[in-house]
């Protein structure tokens, strides 16, 4: 029997946002077969660092691992867009420092992960949706160097990558500026069901699902 374990943040844990409705491991398991198991490891407010924890409490039974995480990293790194900086050269420094603080925390989570010799899919972070336009546009820009660092270690380790920024398009898919509603999990659970059933994890090969 596949079971699929849900590992990373409230991209997955995110009942307490649906005020009642569906979560996203209740919609995946109906968007999968009857004899497949679905279980949230998942933590709400988890960072990168928290993943490999979270490993240990995978069941023994456990056939497919899907990650989504670094969104509550880049929330740590929010202040960064309200500091003033002397010229562009040195906000782009301070971004490029963030982002070599992350590569080194999600190399060593993506590390941990593919040690476990499961079957493994990983997720980029999706953009949130802030009322003000501005930190909006500047939450959006930073973004690009946290997915980046993602993209490129996904398609190094030859893992499916599933594309958030492009499955939760809409102001409908978000409970809040940064959590899922029902439409946006949805969504998402119907991802996860396409790339566990059809891609063909055998030949190593990043596929990108959206």
């Amino acid at each position: 029997m596949p079971h699929v374990v849900l590992l990373g943040d409230s991209t997955f844990d995110n009942a307490a946002y649906v005020a009642g409705g569906l979560d996203v491991p209740t919609q995946l398991r109906a968007q999968l077969p009857h004899d497949w198991r679905v279980s949230l490891v998942a933590v709400d407010g988890d960072r990168t660092q928290d993943v490999a924890p979270q490993l240990q409490r995978l069941s023994p039974d456990t056939s497919h691992v899907i990650v989504s995480v670094g969104g509550n990293d880049a929330l740590d790194n929010l202040d960064f867009l309200a500091a003033p900086a002397a010229s562009v050269a040195a906000a782009l420094e301070g971004l490029a420092g963030i982002a070599e603080d992350f590569e080194r925390a999600y190399h060593r989570m993506l590390q941990a992960v593919l040690e476990s010799r499961l079957t493994t899919a990983f997720c980029t972070i999706y953009h949130p949706r802030f009322p003000d336009p501005m930190l909006q546009r500047l939450a959006v820009t930073a973004l690009t160097v946290f997915n980046d660092v993602i993209v490129r270690a996904v398609f190094r380790a030859g893992a499916p990558l599933l594309d958030l920024r492009l499955i939760c398009n809409a102001d409908a898919d978000y409970a809040n500026p940064i959590e899922p509603s029902v439409i946006g999990g949805e969504k998402i659970a119907r991802a996860i069901a396409t790339l566990v059933q059809e891609h063909d994890f055998a030949k190593g090969r990043t596929e990108v699902f959206v």
